[in-house]
């Protein structure tokens, strides 16, 4: 997947990937490792939203390592993998993302 990921940003330049499951306790849960070794910049916030936005229904928010960071000009973020964690960490998530994106692409005016 680290090949993948990195084809994708470097050479693809696809704007936003969003990867699914990984995330927790589990012995073959390595999404996270994966993502910190592949990205140049961390995003600590947007997996922090992630997680506040589930922890208010779900407890078991709080065990998601989950990560998000930036690559060239790529954003990553990690999805956990159930259908309803992907489902509220979308919610999370699509307020913030036209704007993240319109900075990577360069427009820094504030707004």
């Amino acid at each position: 997947i680290f090949y993948t990921l990195s084809d994708w940003c470097d050479i693809a330049e696809i704007d936003l990937i969003i990867t699914i499951g990984g995330t927790g306790f589990g012995p073959r849960d390595w999404t996270p490792e994966a993502t910190r070794e592949l990205v140049e910049r961390l995003c600590p916030g947007i997996p922090e939203l992630i997680r506040w936005e589930a922890f208010k229904n779900e407890k078991h928010a709080a065990i998601s390592r989950a990560t998000a960071g930036i690559r060239k000009k790529s954003l990553i973020i990690n999805l956990p993998g159930s259908e309803k964690a992907v489902k509220q960490g979308m919610e999370a998530i699509l307020p913030i993302l036209p704007r993240a994106l319109e900075i990577l692409r360069g427009n820094t005016e504030c707004k």
